[in-house]
């Protein structure tokens, strides 16, 4: 028997709408490609966004029609979110940091009808537009003042003498909303194809999973963009649940931020390490935590413990996430039950340190080499799988990549190496593509990463694999020295010793001046492989 309830829609634009109503006074606080600081609340953000939803059909947006942005965190932005979507577009966001190659790659295979594009990117679409599609309409994010010169649309023009009301149309909740592309470390890059359903549920999720820094009254910094994987939602959480959003546009260096966060007293800051590892070094030379600072949630890539250590002992809460693209992003979220509230510091860091628990609606399972399940004891590892409403079902014009993606149960292969104990907690052990195999065993790079990291004198460090003519690899670690000076290869081994067997060290230690990222912060173990391809090991030289 089937119930009798009312069938609606989950849409988009009902999100801000609500947040216009019941949330008019929290605000969007910008720093802008022009210079200066922009502020508007979500009541000022519904209507400039109605606005600019006529600027967008008057310029002939189609149901469907793939319109990009190539932009930073700002206020532009983020009412681009909703106005293409709302209106029945498809907001396709393009990470400005991809290659040339990637970039064009991305913007002829999404078939994009609008780029909207920030000042500062300006002459990457003076350098590709000519590879991208026949008749794309370019719309700069700037007002009239500040236009280059160009075959270009002014965005501010599009929103002047339109009306600030617009009858958002009742759209299918399965209609597609949003597009982002992975990174494509391996291959051309795949694009996940977000619905307007999942997008809500995410939020919800999201705004569920983490309500200390989500509620009214609380400012949250994104440093974490907008063209990645939708600023973790945070975009249609904040909103949704009444938090402020302070964007710091291209500014994201330690100074600016610790500036900006304690001009506006920020209370929770979402980023990859790589970005906190800057601040760090600005909260030594101020001497104290940006005023207000009480929570971090980071993801992209693993955290390590001793930076989790530094900002817990600051008195900030570090939240551990962990997701992908084609999830949304968010799958679980390291924030501690009460009950854990009262044990040692080590012990509290040690289980932030792991990714984290599940969030409502996501599913998680590890299997091994044969597909088989395996128990969640905290022991097993195996290839991690999820399933979820708002996880991928098949990536977007892409069969080829559909063939590998999911199981006989219709599950997403992550990539990932697990380990889930009795509790819920996900540890990710490496990436199936990071395990070194030396003579038959594995050794997880990341292990090995974390505790290097926690060396005083270390500022940043990968372990990679290099081919062996014995062991057929063998991890080679790569070191960036911190500003207090470079540690001596024999402590980093003695530091290792205390926590690995002797055939699990590096064979070798090189320092360099800093790690290659990928286009989203994380550091490309792909260009490190290929930098160090032809490096002799001791034993080999």
């Amino acid at each position: 028997m089937q119930g009798s309830m009312m069938m609606r829609p989950l849409k988009i634009a009902d999100i801000l709408s609500y947040a216009a109503e019941i949330h008019s006074q929290g605000e969007v606080v910008s720093v802008r490609t022009e210079g200066d600081i922009h502020r508007q609340t979500y009541a000022q953000t519904a209507k400039r966004v109605a606005q600019l939803a006529h600027g967008l059909t008057a310029q002939g947006m189609q149901l469907g029609d793939r319109v990009a942005t190539l932009a930073w965190n700002g206020y532009r932005h983020l009412e681009l979110y909703y106005a293409i979507s709302g209106a029945g577009g498809v907001c396709h966001t393009i990470n400005p940091r991809l290659s040339a190659e990637q970039m064009t790659y991305i913007v002829n295979h999404a078939h994009d009808t609008m780029l909207f594009v920030d000042l500062t990117f300006v002459p990457i679409v003076d350098a590709l537009r000519a590879q991208w599609p026949a008749g794309l309409k370019v719309v700069v994010m700037t007002d009239s003042a500040h236009m280059p010169e160009g075959d270009y649309l002014c965005y501010e023009e599009l929103l002047e003498g339109q009306p600030d009301h617009f009858d958002w149309p009742d759209l299918p909740e399965e209609t597609a909303a949003g597009l982002c592309y992975t990174s494509g470390t391996t291959g051309n890059p795949k694009g996940t194809l977000y619905t307007h359903r999942s997008t809500v549920l995410h939020a919800m999720m999201v705004g569920l999973s983490l309500p200390a820094a989500l509620q009214p009254g609380k400012r949250i910094l994104p440093v974490v963009p907008l063209f990645h994987v939708n600023a973790w939602g945070l975009p249609y959480a904040a909103p949704l649940t009444g938090a402020s959003l302070i964007f710091p546009g291209g500014a994201l260096d330690g100074p600016s931020l610790f500036k900006l966060m304690d001009d506006e007293k920020v209370y929770s800051a979402w980023g990859v390490p790589t970005v906190w590892l800057g601040l760090q070094g600005e909260i030594a030379n101020q001497g104290r935590m940006p005023e207000g600072l009480g929570d971090m949630v980071v993801g992209g890539s693993a955290a390590p413990a001793s930076m989790i250590q530094y900002f817990e002992e600051g008195g900030v809460n570090v939240c551990h996430a962990w997701g992908m693209t084609e999830m949304s992003p968010i799958g679980t979220q390291g924030n501690l039950p009460e009950h854990l509230d009262s044990k040692p510091m080590a012990e509290r860091i040690a289980i932030k340190s792991k990714q984290g628990r599940r969030v409502f609606g996501v599913d998680l399972k590890i299997v091994d080499e044969d597909g088989k399940r395996l128990p969640h004891d905290g022991a097993a590892a195996g290839e991690l799988y999820v399933r979820g409403n708002a996880i991928t079902s098949g990536y977007f014009e892409n069969e080829d990549a559909n063939q590998t993606a999911f199981d006989a149960e219709g599950w997403f292969g992550t990539g990932d190496v697990a380990t889930i104990d009795s509790n819920g907690y996900l540890t990710i052990t490496d990436r199936a593509k990071d395990l070194i195999k030396s003579g038959g065993e594995w050794i997880s790079s990341l292990d090995l990463e974390n505790t290097v990291m926690s060396h005083p004198k270390v500022a940043n460090c990968a372990v990679i694999a290099v081919a062996h003519p014995k062991w057929d690899e063998r991890p080679l670690l790569v070191v960036v020295p911190s500003p207090e000076g470079k540690p001596e290869p024999d402590e980093l081994m003695g530091l290792l010793l205390e926590h690995f067997a002797k055939w699990q060290l590096p064979d070798d230690v090189v320092f360099v001046d800093e790690l290659p990222l990928t286009a989203t912060g994380k550091v490309s173990k792909l260009t490190l492989r290929k930098q160090f391809a032809d490096h002799k090991l001791p034993d080999m030289a």
